[in-house]
């Protein structure tokens, strides 16, 4: 051990630093003379930590020393050089923290070491073996491990606390983890130790701010969980709203009933001392310990703990009238578990006397006081050894649970009180400290007052009755759950968010999740409660942890505990203490101390921070100066500290503290502080204390401790105000009679958002205290001031606005006469609230109260701008605080500048009183200016008539004589006039509904106007005052909510929305009283553009809706109308009106009317060219349409299958017609209705035969035919004139004349009048607005939306001639239109498909339409085009050519030819149009080619399946392939297997499978390359069969490519081909390409005609 590191402490320093500087010292009773000893360090300690008799020091960096008595390394350690713990220093610690004999380390990844003493298993289990450590002399990992989640995961610890045979950690979730021995612990086992750390299930679910370890009990400050009944009100508010007259106190009571109902406050006695098997750890002093013990896992029995397992309970009967009052040895046995768990109250042994009575209330009251009274001995004692002056039989603690079982609620016990002699004789020791039975007896008469829950208020416990009404206000929130086997996390789910590593043990409340520090907090405890440390009213123990009720709500920060007594501070700088206090360490006399008392300081004194020893205090508190001063409370020793170290290692191993010979009980302070510097923290352990300092450097320490200093300071005068002032005054019953209505309304505000103000400013100087303990990261960025400054903002300026608007209802004159009468003889209250000694005298006292709290901001200026100094101007901080700064001092600028208007508005209406102008009075007016001098008139004014004009801050009133118009600033635009010079003067105000010009006296006056008018205007608008605004410039465009009054279409018509200059403009909402709505754009006050309208139809019950473009107040463009009768047109308008394209969905399909027109209307009337599907007769009408009737050529298609075209007349089939049935028989004729032929006729029937002659009769019903019957000749030529009187396509509207409106409405938004005039210019700037309108509007539009938009928003290059470089560009550029509704190319393409679909979908799916359908493709095509070319006027006419760079052949499909490597390209419509268009089209096209050759189909299928049936080698052979050509080897996955005889689908696979993908090709270009491909894989598999230079000659061709064709199966190969032929490039068919197409055509055409046998 001589080499024992000395390395300790590293080599000092010759300049010591200046921050974070240890003082210490040894004897509790530090006299006057002597000084503490200050530790040297090369680096400053952030942290310190005090066990029994050694210590540790955290120094910047991470290094952790250690000092004192090292009795597990059998060492002393000076404090002069203090040991080095070298196996932590690449650990990166940020806490440490001293139990009684063992210390604890935190590492920044949140990993736990533990070492030193471990005998009761507070360092936890080592990983290395199977073997404990007595002793572990080397800082050791602690596995914090849980084990409810599957797979099991790593706990990261952020905070630790020891005690004397226990450990607890916190986790960066909130949980409370624990090891070692006891039932400090809170765990629900009986096997101690407890070697691995597991979760404290009592607080799981909860949110654990801060923990702290005394010798044997554990104290922890937990968040409240949210009011059940109050949803998200503060604590406070809901204080303040408990008392007020609207809240009676029954309603109070019944709110907390259910509280108490769930839990017994007591104890229950459940300590057992097993005669000779005590642990002998626990006997005689302790003793220095081997460094290296070691003893087996198991050996450690449950010693530690007052349970053991297999002990049994037996009582003894006494006489009957005390039998509930066991002996003392007989306590000793007192016990009654199973399994090791105790299951019920030992108490329930007890025999029940049912004679007896309770005794009244005031005897219960007296004898409680006696038996709680602690007699104040002198502070010279003799002590009679350091023996448990608790329990002088039993060495341990009574142990008890914190839920009470079954048997104690239901239990009766109506033993009479034994007087106090038979109290004292069966104790068993005098003091009221020590008697163990008299906790029972506490129990047996707690059980008696539960008996009678409904009879009065209950009280936690017999010796805190007198803290009932303290109980009452400050009702627990938080419910302590009972303890099961499951995780009360499953019942409560936790709200809190992660703690970061390294802050104190107090800085984890800043975890709320606004980032504020939570005032809303709890505090519990469990453990051993001998001295009444618990603070539960009693000396029980506690099992598991139990909320202390009387601190919840007193917001308390941080607790401290001592070896047997207990601190907790509150945020208002209060400290309540309970516990031992035999050596006056509790700072007070009061009693009972088994319940938490307020330490009495000196008035002017605020303790910030707090910290407990063995038998003394230390408080942290502010003082007169901005330096901290240090309190002291607790023994006062004169012994040397030579003299005292016998007796103090002795008394260390004691269990309860002994009274001391002498003790301070009132703190007092200790001279020596002042010469410290600025105190930041203090500690304190066994009889020692240790404090941290800092110098003031450049004045940024002193500057941080005057912040928080003079925020505590505030904190507590706005909790002495609400307290004292405003509380008593809002719950006195004449508030309202004597406020009236509004100023009640008004005080109940100003009341809550005082409250808000003091909740906030009570977490900013919590948080100030935080900043001042963290030493090791004091980052100014993260003050509050800084971070949070909006929210100061926000609540400051809320606060000050309630304060205005009382004041100016004159409620400050009411308010100081109802605080006169409330206070009576208590007026010097008032003043010593306001500082000032003056007396009350006016209303301003109550107005300087409230508006007291406007000198803090100016505080937060003039502090941070301090900060800022130490900075240099380069640096972040330096401006963040000057911008801190300068937001804080505009702050108190802009509400001193309101308050100044408040009072000035209050002094016009003191002035200007009276019923007609009372009415104008309002809490949030404030007065501007106002004429009654008549420095403002109206212009061309009568020479008798009276004008006043009043500026309020939201509002210009016109009074004449008693009648008051009032115009909002919102509407109200003010222009100066200076056309001329008569009217230099004047000012022009402009409203929706009206205007006036004002005279201004003189030049000056009109300036002052305009310029209040404007600012007023402006601060209204959101402006924030305009203090640099210039006369005349207003907001002309702005948002705002009118009421119309005058006549008009917009009569009580209510509008919210954009304005410009008076009128409505921009996008707006309009409400009628008579249900009509809109909402959309306006322009020069009518509606014009996008919008929506709803207007009700009272006779229908249902409204009109509309959506769509607007122009000038009229329904105009393209819209959405649905209309109340069911019907619904979505198309165009004109003035109100169906004008252009459109569909009118009439009708359901359940009802009979039921039919769907697509087409064009003239002036809401189908006129042109349309499709009408009359769904209920099954009919499909496509042709020309007049004023509403059916008027010109047309076709008619039904479900039946019959066709007709002709002439319709005034609704009728009128005319030469041609009638076509579903077998193909046909009636060429003279119709005059409809179906009904009337004259001259053919029929020809489906075999042929012809009917010439005069018909007549419907054709569903029969014809009567006179004439000639003819059946055709066997070698008859065909007749020319019958095929062309049959031909399709004669009396049909041409493919180019239909659908007119829908291209039309295309050129139009263009903005073209008609097709092809117009400029391009504008025409392109219209597609810009248009995707420009889309997108401002679209806030959902995906990313991949988005980025096409923003590519179609910029106008490609259109104006060059189009060569083949940047003709691709166009290309992708029409594709991205097209893609895109938005776009007017992309709403053609989306109209013309759905017109398309609207005529050849579903009835119109007829055979005899393919024709027609084709054609009308085609002329899509051709429209087009001339779209695309008015757009791009360098592209050719169609079939023209282009000529520049070489187009790869996979980039144009329009090339001459894939080989043709040429510069010219030839462009056609198919070429450049039909991958846009056919694509959508292509399902109903090709259904119709499907049914034009579905006979020649079917014998194609037919003979495909046959020849299928033989094998390769087989068909090959039919086919007459040549066997030159038949392959020999297959490949099946990379293997090469010959071809057999019997061999199937072997050969040509590669080609056979490209030619399958023709069916998934939609236009004739790509269908074309799949037939390509196709010859290319055929040759490339037959070439490397042949020797030399291979050519394809036809006769060796079309048998192979047979072949492939009939193995591709390729089931409606017909319609393929028949689409392909129609449909493809011209330019193309004589190419490569048209040859091989009609190769493929050869091969179907053979196949069909190949013969069956």
């Amino acid at each position: 051990m001589e080499n024992r590191e000395e390395s300790c402490a590293d080599t000092q320093a010759s300049t010591a630093p200046q921050r974070g500087l240890f003082h210490f010292w040894e004897s509790a009773g530090l006299s006057e003379q002597i000084g503490p000893e200050r530790v040297l360090l090369s680096r400053p300690v952030v942290q310190a930590a005090l066990g029994e008799r050694h210590g540790l020091l955290l120094t910047q960096g991470g290094q952790v020393y250690s000092f004192g008595e090292l009795l597990w390394k059998d060492l002393t350690i000076p404090l002069s050089a203090p040991l080095l713990e070298s196996s932590l220093q690449e650990k990166l610690v940020i806490r440490v923290a001293a139990g009684g004999f063992h210390c604890g380390a935190l590492s920044e990844q949140g990993n736990v070491y533990m070492w030193g003493e471990n005998t009761a298993g507070q360092c936890g289990l080592t990983d290395k073996d199977t073997v404990t450590n007595i002793t572990v002399p080397e800082p050791c990992p602690v596995s914090v491990v849980d084990n409810e989640v599957v797979p099991p995961a790593f706990v990261r610890v952020t905070d630790l606390a020891c005690g004397r045979e226990h450990s607890l950690a916190l986790s960066s979730k909130n949980e409370l983890w624990a090891w070692g021995s006891g039932c400090q612990l809170g765990l629900v086992t009986n096997a101690f130790p407890v070697w691995r750390p597991q979760k404290v299930e009592h607080l799981a679910g909860r949110h654990v701010i801060q923990v702290a370890c005394g010798a044997y009990h554990s104290l922890a400050v937990v968040r409240c969980l949210p009011p059940q009944n109050y949803k998200t009100q503060s604590p406070l508010v809901k204080r303040e709203q408990s008392q007020s007259p609207h809240c009676s106190v029954t309603e109070r009571d019944e709110l907390v009933t259910a509280d108490d109902l769930h839990f017994c406050p007591l104890g229950v006695e459940l300590s057992v001392v097993m005669k000779g098997k005590s642990c002998p750890r626990r006997r005689g002093p302790r003793r220095s310990l081997p460094p290296g013990g070691k003893s087996a896992v198991g050996s450690h029995r449950a010693g530690s703990c007052p349970f053991i397992e297999g002990s049994k309970s037996t009582t003894k009967q006494k006489d009957p009238a005390v039998s509930s009052i066991p002996e003392p040895h007989e306590q000793a046995h007192m016990l009654t578990e199973t399994d090791g768990i105790p299951k019920s109250h030992p108490l329930s042994a007890w025999r029940v006397n049912k004679n007896s009575s309770f005794a009244a209330e005031i005897e219960l009251h007296n004898l409680l006081q006696k038996l709680s009274t602690h007699p104040l001995e002198t502070q010279h004692t003799t002590a009679s050894g350091d023996t448990d002056s608790l329990s002088s039989h039993t060495s341990d603690d009574s142990c008890v649970s914190s839920t009470a079982s079954t048997d104690l609620l239901t239990s009766s016990y109506k033993d009479e009180l034994p007087d106090k002699s038979e109290i004292n004789n069966n104790s068993g020791t005098s003091g009221p400290y020590s008697s163990s039975p008299l906790g029972l007896e506490e129990v047996r008469l707690c059980l008696q007052a539960e008996k009678k829950p409904l009879q009065g208020q209950k009280s936690s416990s017999l010796t805190n009755l007198n803290q009932k009404g303290i109980a009452a206000a400050n009702r627990r929130r938080s419910l302590p759950g009972t303890p099961t086997h499951g995780s009360p996390r499953r019942r409560q789910p936790c709200a809190c968010r992660p703690s970061s590593a390294g802050r104190n043990q107090a800085a984890a409340s800043e975890e709320a999740e606004e980032g504020l520090p939570s005032l809303e907090t709890e505090v519990w405890s469990w453990g051993r409660g001998s001295e009444g440390q618990l603070g539960h009213g009693d000396q029980l123990a506690r099992l598991q942890p139990l909320c202390i009720k009387s601190l919840t709500g007193e917001e308390v920060i941080k607790v401290a505990a001592g070896s047997h007594h207990s601190l907790a501070l509150t945020a208002q700088c209060q400290v309540y203490s309970w516990g031992s206090n035999m050596c006056g360490q509790l700072g007070h006399i009061n009693s009972p101390v088994t319940v938490p008392q307020q330490t009495k300081v000196s008035e002017g004194l605020r303790i910030w921070d707090v910290s407990a020893g063995q038998s003394h205090s230390l408080l942290l508190a502010d003082g007169d100066c901005v330096q901290p001063v240090l309190l002291y409370c607790g023994q006062q020793d004169p012994m040397s500290q030579q003299s005292q170290r016998p007796q103090q290692r002795e008394r260390f191993n004691q269990r309860s503290p002994s009274r001391a010979e002498s003790y301070r009980v009132t703190p007092t302070l200790l001279p020596f502080c002042m010469k410290m510097g600025y105190i930041s923290s203090v500690c304190s352990g066994g009889q020692r204390s240790a404090l941290l300092a800092d110098q003031n450097i450049m004045g940024f320490i002193s500057a941080i401790h005057e912040l928080a200093s003079r925020e505590r300071h505030f904190y507590c005068w706005l909790s002495s105000v609400r307290k004292l002032f405003l509380t008593p005054l809002r719950n006195r019953e004449g508030l309202c009679p004597s406020l009236r209505e509004p100023c009640t309304h008004l005080f109940f505000s100003l009341c809550e958002n005082f409250v808000r103000l003091s909740v906030l400013v009570g977490q900013h100087s919590t948080s100030l205290s935080y900043f001042l303990h963290e030493a090791q990261g004091r980052n100014v960025t993260s003050l509050l001031l800084l971070t949070h400054a909006e929210h100061f903002w926000d609540i400051y300026k809320e606060y000050f606005s309630a304060v205005g608007d009382f004041q100016v209802m004159g409620g400050f004159q009411s308010l100081h006469k109802l605080s006169r009468e409330f206070l009576g003889s208590q007026q010097t209250l008032l003043t010593q609230l306001c500082g000032t000694d003056q007396p009350i005298n006016g209303d301003s006292d109550p107005g300087f109260l409230l508006y007291w709290p406007l000198q803090q901001l100016h505080q937060y200026s003039r502090v941070l701008l301090k900060l800022a100094a130490c900075y240099d101007v380069l640096t972040i901080e330096y401006q963040s605080l000057h911008e801190g700064s300068n937001l804080y001092e505009s702050l108190s600028l802009s509400l001193l500048k309101k308050k100044k208007e408040a009072e000035t508005t209050l002094l016009f209406w003191k002035t200007y009183s009276g019923k007609s102008i009372e009415v104008l009075r309002l809490p949030q007016r404030r007065l501007v200016c106002e004429s009654n001098n008549r420095s403002l008139t109206l212009q061309n004014a009568g020479r008798f008539s009276n004008h006043w004009f009043i500026l309020f801050n939201d509002a210009l009133v016109h009074s004449q004589f008693s009648t008051h118009r009032v115009y909002s600033l919102t509407c109200l635009w003010v222009k100066p006039l200076t056309e001329n010079s008569s009217e230099l003067c004047a000012i022009k105000i402009t409203c929706p509904e009206e205007s006036f010009i004002l005279v201004a006296s003189t030049p000056e006056e009109k300036n002052k106007w305009l310029r209040s008018l404007n600012q007023a205007i402006d601060q209204v608008l959101g402006g924030g005052g305009g203090q640099g605004s210039s006369p005349g410039l207003t907001a002309m465009s702005r948002t705002a909510s009118y009421v119309f009054t005058g006549e008009g279409r917009c009569k009580d018509a209510q509008y919210t929305g954009g304005w410009l200059g008076g009128r409505l403009h921009g996008r707006g909402t309009m409400n009628w009283p008579d249900g009509r709505w809109y909402s959309g754009n306006f322009k020069n006050g009518l509606e014009n553009g996008y919008g929506e309208c709803k207007i009700p139809n009272k006779l229908m019950s249902k409204p009109d809706i509309y959506q769509g473009q607007w122009r000038d107040g009229k329904i105009h463009g393209f819209g959405k109308y649905k209309y109340s009768s069911g019907e619904v047109y979505e198309g165009c308008f004109s003035d109100d009106q169906r004008h252009g394209y459109g569909m009118l969905s009439s009708g359901k399909l359940a009802r009979t009317s039921s039919s769907v027109f697509i087409g064009q209307w003239v002036q809401d009337r189908k006129t042109g060219y349309g499709v009408y599907d009359d769904i209920t007769r099954g009919e499909k009408y496509m042709g020309l349409w007049l004023d509403d009737q059916r008027h010109g050529s047309a076709a008619v298609v039904t479900q039946c299958g019959v066709y007709y075209e002709g002439t319709f007349k005034e609704n009728k089939m009128s005319g030469p017609g041609l009638l076509v049935s579903d077998d193909d028989t046909a009636l060429h004729g003279e119709f005059s209705d409809d179906w009904t032929v009337n004259g001259k006729g053919v029929l020809s029937l489906a075999n042929g035969d012809c009917l010439d002659g005069h018909f007549n009769g419907e054709w569903n019903t029969g014809l009567k035919v006179v004439g000639t019957y003819t059946k055709p000749a066997v070698d008859e030529i065909n007749n020319k004139e019958r095929d062309n009187l049959f031909r399709l396509g004669k009396y049909v509207v041409p493919a180019d004349q239909r659908w007119g409106c829908v291209f039309d409405e295309c050129w139009r938004r263009l903005g073209c009048e008609a097709a092809g005039s117009g400029e391009r210019t504008t025409a392109w700037e219209n597609i810009a607005v248009t995707i420009t309108t889309a997108r401002r509007h679209s806030p959902d539009l995906s990313r991949s939306q988005s980025k096409v938009l923003e590519c179609l928003e910029f106008i490609p290059q259109h104006g060059e001639p189009v060569t083949t470089a940047n003709y691709d560009n166009i290309r992708r550029y029409l594709i991205k239109a097209c893609e895109t509704p938005i776009h007017p190319l992309g709403w053609l393409v989306e109209t013309l498909v759905t017109v398309y679909r609207m005529t050849y979908v579903g009835v119109g799916s007829n055979r005899r339409l393919l024709m027609q359908a084709v054609q009308e493709v085609q002329a899509y095509l051709t429209h087009f085009y001339k779209i695309v070319r008015f757009l791009f006027p360098g592209l050719p006419e169609d079939g023209g050519i282009i000529t520049g760079a070489i187009v790869e052949a996979s980039k144009s499909r329009c090339s001459l030819s894939a080989a043709d490597q040429s510069s010219i390209v030839v462009v056609s419509c198919p070429s450049l149009l039909l991958p846009l268009l056919l694509p959508q089209l292509y399902p109903p096209l090709f259904t119709l080619y499907c049914l034009q050759g579905e006979q020649e189909e079917a014998q194609y299928w037919e003979r495909v399946l046959r020849l299928n049936k033989q094998p390769d080698q087989s068909l090959l052979s039919f086919l007459a392939v040549q066997e030159k050509f038949w392959p020999v080897w297959m490949s099946i996955l990379g293997e090469k297997k010959q071809i057999v005889s019997s061999s199937k689908d072997a050969c040509f696979t590669s080609a056979v499978e490209t030619l399958q993908q023709i069916s998934t090709t939609f236009t004739p270009s790509d269908k074309l390359l799949v037939i390509q491909k196709t010859f290319e894989e055929l040759t490339q598999e037959v070439k490397p069969m042949q020797d030399g230079v291979f050519l394809w000659c036809m006769d060796d061709l079309l048998p192979l490519f047979l072949y492939v064709v009939l193995r591709a199966r390729i089931r409606n190969l017909g319609a393929e081909v028949s689409l392909i032929e129609d449909l493809m490039d011209p330019n193309l068919q004589f190419g490569e390409l048209g040859l091989m197409f009609t190769t493929l055509k050869a091969c179907y055409i053979q196949i069909q005609r190949e013969s069956t046998t």
